[in-house]
């Protein structure tokens, strides 16, 4: 879920509003209910549904029957990850309010997303409230400024963590070598300064790569041929994805794809998603399917009122991501994958490698169908 939030003891207009959904509902009939155009949804702490009204039910396209039982995560977000626990589930144990404005794929639609819990007589809470309204094209774009100047906060405190790292792991790096230098060779003690190293080594790469995230690395533009950089990008996943029976599958547009870039940069973007592409596909068919395939568009592409760009669409029909935790992917060192699978840097390097191009990077997923990364670069032909 977004990380645009407020707790109850939050005196903001955010807690206003969360209070004013609780007023607007409490004591009605079940005609006025019904009535209400916003979805709403009435759920157990354990987030099990045990009522809607029919925008919720016109919204997710089910019956009544197909909700009343449901986990709400399966309902609105359209499942969960078995390693993950979806934030909102989570949240709702704790048996608070809240307001965010968050993505609902169950409901097709971003959504302000009020969540009230309603005490009974005895003062003990047994059903939380919880109503979406959907959110207005001006609310969306300033969701989206307060996303990006977070994700450049948390780039600046990556960039001051490297820093700070560096030079003392350095200094460790150095001075084990030295003494595995004087050591006796295949001794204990050589062994050990070898680990000392190759540890020290393995840190440096991570704060390198923060660097990277942050955009402190050298970036020389020049003319590239977006094509060719997933051209390339795909010949060197190729091998490993045929041998896991993956098919890939390219569409690229006859009209010139350029862009103004670091080539490398860009294949590294191209090659962390498809590898994530790759590990969900193998996750949800560890076998042989006809269905592990990934699709790879590029086209040039006009968006009102803004200059031409270059977009590149990498679909795969693996896991795909629990809605709750697709806004966090881009923080350094969060990650879907189990524990020892990923460093949760990919992406977060990907975003800061497509802000430094002047471009974005988007998700859309739904559990258990399907994962879309977007990218979309400004072109270099006018």
């Amino acid at each position: 879920m977004s990380a645009t939030t407020s707790s109850n003891n939050d005196p903001t207009p955010v807690k206003e509003e969360a209070e004013s959904s609780l007023l607007r509902l409490q004591g009605i009939g079940n005609d006025l209910f019904q009535a209400i155009q916003d979805p709403v949804l009435l759920v157990t702490p354990d987030g099990i549904i045990i009522d809607a009204n029919n925008a919720a039910l016109s919204a997710a396209k089910k019956n009544r029957s197909e909700i009343l039982g449901q986990g709400i995560c399966q309902i609105i977000h359209g499942g969960s990850s078995p390693h993950l626990q979806c934030p909102l589930e989570e949240f709702l144990l704790t048996c608070s309010s809240r307001v965010e404005e968050t993505t609902l794929p169950g409901l097709a639609g971003e959504y302000l997303l009020t969540i009230f819990p309603v005490k009974d007589q005895d003062g003990v809470i047994r059903k939380i409230l919880l109503v979406a309204r959907e959110l207005t094209s001006d609310e969306m774009r300033k969701a989206d400024s307060l996303r990006t100047a977070q994700m450049a906060a948390i780039g600046e405190l990556a960039a001051g963590v490297a820093h700070e790292v560096n030079n003392p792991i350095t200094g460790i790096i150095n001075l084990a070598q030295l003494l595995l230098d004087d050591s006796e060779k295949d001794s204990l003690q050589a062994q050990l300064l070898d680990r000392i190293v190759q540890e020290g080594e393995r840190i440096a790469l991570i704060t390198k790569n923060l660097l990277s995230f942050a955009r402190e690395s050298e970036n020389n533009s020049e003319p590239i041929g977006i094509v060719q950089v997933i051209k390339d990008s795909v010949s060197l996943v190729e091998h490993q994805c045929k041998k896991d029976g993956i098919k890939i599958i390219t569409d690229y547009s006859a009209d010139p794809c350029q862009t103004l870039g670091n080539f490398t940069q860009l294949q590294q973007v191209i090659l962390n998603l498809l590898s994530n592409a790759r590990f969900a596909l193998n996750e949800r068919y560890p076998e042989s399917s006809p269905e592990k395939i990934i699709e790879i568009n590029c086209s040039p592409f006009i968006i009102e009122k803004r200059n031409p760009v270059i977009q590149i669409c990498i679909k795969d029909s693996g896991t795909g991501i629990p809605q709750g935790i697709l806004k966090r992917l881009f923080e350094p060192f969060f990650t879907t994958k189990p524990s020892g699978k990923g460093t949760g840097l990919g992406l977060s390097i990907s975003y800061g490698i497509i802000q430094d191009h002047g471009g974005i990077i988007k998700i859309d997923s739904i559990m258990h169908k399907y994962t879309k990364m977007i990218i979309e670069l400004p072109s270099s032909i006018g």
